[in-house]
């Protein structure tokens, strides 16, 4: 029987470490780990026009509607390196996003594998955001400031999570421990749905 293709998502609050947990699961399965962030500035440097139209908004002070950033993510995973899988982080953000991500895998005759959740404490993602703030030197990031974010989270982002539940796609780790030990309880659960992951050294 041939192992399912990797298709994830990594979902979890601002300080749950989901960036980095990403990268080294993306690293283990040997497909790309793309973040909404990194697909904008891809196709604003690769000046195609979606990353024209990205750059104007970026620019203007605004943020990126949905059927735009649901664009960009069609325009990337459509490269030939994600065509074997991918691990998505920041995408979707919301329910209109997973509306329109699941008419993209529809047409490609695709389904998910697997939704992480990294689940963390909200006094701990504070924590670790108000420390990351003070070693980046970002006066900016206010405890009242993370703590909105949080919110933003909370009310449009974790809803999507209540959705691929029900599809019995989400593997809930807990984002508390060592690097190591985080990424060690994510390879397992991916193991379980079939999927052969190295860990990672």
């Amino acid at each position: 029987m041939t192992a399912p293709a990797a298709r994830l998502l990594i979902v979890g609050p601002q300080g749950s470490g989901k960036g980095t947990q990403g990268a080294r699961v993306a690293e283990a399965l040997g497909v790309p780990a793309i973040s909404t962030g990194d697909m904008f500035r891809a196709a604003i440097a690769g000046k195609t026009p979606l990353g024209l139209e990205v750059q104007a908004i970026i620019e203007a002070g605004d943020l990126v509607p949905d059927e735009l950033t649901s664009a960009v993510v069609r325009e990337r995973l459509s490269e030939t390196d994600a065509a074997a899988g991918f691990l998505l982080d920041g995408y979707p953000r919301n329910l209109g996003q997973v509306s329109d991500f699941d008419a993209f895998l529809t047409d490609r005759g695709e389904k998910l594998t697997s939704v992480i959740e990294l689940s963390v404490p909200r006094d701990e993602s504070i924590e670790r955001l108000t420390l990351r703030a003070q070693q980046q030197g970002r006066t900016d990031d206010t405890e009242d400031v993370i703590a909105n974010r949080l919110r933003i989270y909370e009310r449009e982002t974790a809803p999507i999570l209540d959705v691929y539940r029900e599809r019995g796609i989400v593997d809930t780790i807990d984002g508390v421990g060592t690097l190591d030990g985080i990424t060690a309880r994510v390879v397992s659960a991916l193991q379980a749905r079939g999927l052969s992951a190295e860990a990672v050294r």
